[in-house]
């Protein structure tokens, strides 16, 4: 039976969160029979990340000035380029181990972005993953159907709803992905988010006009997290538990 345990760690500050997913990495290589862990949180204070194509260029702020509006700015091991995360964005990150050759690296970041897709879908928000070869991985909203010459064509993405970037360590996951529910997306203006300076970002609030919170939809999310990654058994624990 694939068990999963569901961390749900509130408000923390990155360094934090990302000494509990160390922990957790070194238990799952340690133990085949370790279960999966899925940390769900909120960054808090917010923090700029610069993964590891990420450009200094890509943070249009000093980081001094960043550092007095109470933004903190990371070097991270994941993939991908700069991202911003902070209160008002479910953050999951999935420690768990590959299960090679069938299920790689590749198939971990689909499955994340099909567990966003599936969890905004309950929304009634139709979405859409991106393409890593464009460098447009992650959850987009779709694109409105192209306007002018009838030969106009246009990409099928919108703006940017999810980010993904993860890291592996000798077959075991971490980092994830960072969903805007009600993030102050003003905070975006600092950053040019994943290198794409001609996309937008949105949240589920946004495209919804109306309040959502993260507590509503972390549940909603656990069940698809569960249902594409083939878990069986989904417990809630504590850190301190383990």
């Amino acid at each position: 039976m694939a068990r999963l345990h569901v961390h749900d760690l509130g408000r923390i500050g990155y360094d934090a969160a990302l000494e509990v997913q160390r922990e957790l990495v070194e238990r799952v290589k340690a133990d085949d029979d370790e279960p999966g862990h899925l940390l769900l949180l909120e960054h808090e204070p917010a923090v700029i990340t610069l993964g590891r194509r990420g450009k200094d260029r890509d943070v249009l702020l000093p980081r001094e000035q960043l550092a007095a509006m109470g933004i903190e700015v990371r070097d991270s091991t994941r993939g991908g380029e700069v991202t911003y995360h902070g209160p008002g964005q479910l953050v999951a990150y999935a420690v768990h181990r590959l299960c090679l050759p069938r299920f790689g690296v590749r198939d971990h970041v689909h499955s994340l972005e099909e567990t966003v897709i599936r969890t905004l879908a309950t929304y009634g928000i139709e979405s859409v993953r991106g393409d890593a070869k464009s460098g447009t991985t992650g959850v987009w909203t779709k694109a409105a159907p192209p306007t002018g010459d009838a030969g106009e064509t246009s990409t099928t993405l919108g703006e940017k709803i999810a980010a993904i970037g993860v890291a592996v360590h000798r077959w075991v996951t971490y980092h994830g992905l960072a969903l805007n529910v009600r993030t102050n997306l003003r905070h975006f203006d600092f950053i040019v988010p994943c290198g794409l300076a001609d996309k937008g970002v949105t949240s589920v609030q946004k495209l919804l006009c109306r309040d959502v919170s993260v507590e509503d939809v972390k549940p909603r999310f656990v069940k698809h997290f569960a249902a594409v990654f083939n878990y069986d058994a989904v417990e809630y624990v504590t850190v301190e538990e383990d």
